[in-house]
């Protein structure tokens, strides 16, 4: 298996990526899956997820030409388009946090899990991002251990915890340094 790091160039790999989240998304895996697997939480759909690559291009991992995995970029253009990204952005506005590019979301294909390519994805979006931006930021639901642990695993720093929208998050950081 040989996986090419590289970012999102066309509508064919946007539409791969939603492909991916759909069968990853919180409502469609069993609590089960979830637990022992992950889960993402934001379902996009073309529009925003083409308007995001425009903005500041995803990371994807291929194999050959399938899309095996994805870091979303967002900038804070779109902290308005995303409901439930909003109380992340007024977190990062009210503790005066700046000069960061938000990972919005990340996701790997069940049959290349536990091959290195999470933290593949983030070198590759550490390169992409610096010198541009000093840090990368995310937040994982709090009952997502899985998604935490990696995170942890490859050095991101857990900034606090917030309450929203009924759950709490943990708002983490990676510096591209």
């Amino acid at each position: 298996m040989s996986i090419i790091y590289t970012t999102a160039k066309t509508t064919n790999e946007l539409l791969q990526i939603l492909s991916l989240q759909e069968s990853n998304l919180k409502s469609t895996v069993t609590d089960s899956e979830m637990a022992q697997e992950g889960f993402v939480t934001v379902h996009h759909n073309i529009d925003i997820l083409t308007r995001m690559n425009d903005a500041c291009a995803h990371i994807i991992a291929k194999d050959k030409d399938k899309v095996v995995g994805y870091a979303l970029s967002m900038t804070d253009d779109f902290k308005d388009e995303i409901s439930v990204l909003r109380p992340m952005f007024t977190e990062l506005e009210t503790n005066n946090i700046r000069n960061f590019i938000t990972m919005g979301q990340i996701c790997v294909a069940k049959t290349h899990r536990k091959q290195g390519i999470f933290r593949g994805l983030y070198e590759a979006m550490k390169k992409a991002s610096y010198p541009k931006y000093d840090a990368i930021i995310t937040e994982v639901d709090a009952t997502n251990s899985r998604s935490l642990g990696a995170h942890y695993a490859i050095g991101f720093e857990k900034l606090y915890t917030y309450h929203s929208l009924g759950q709490d998050w943990e708002l983490i950081s990676l510096k591209t340094i």
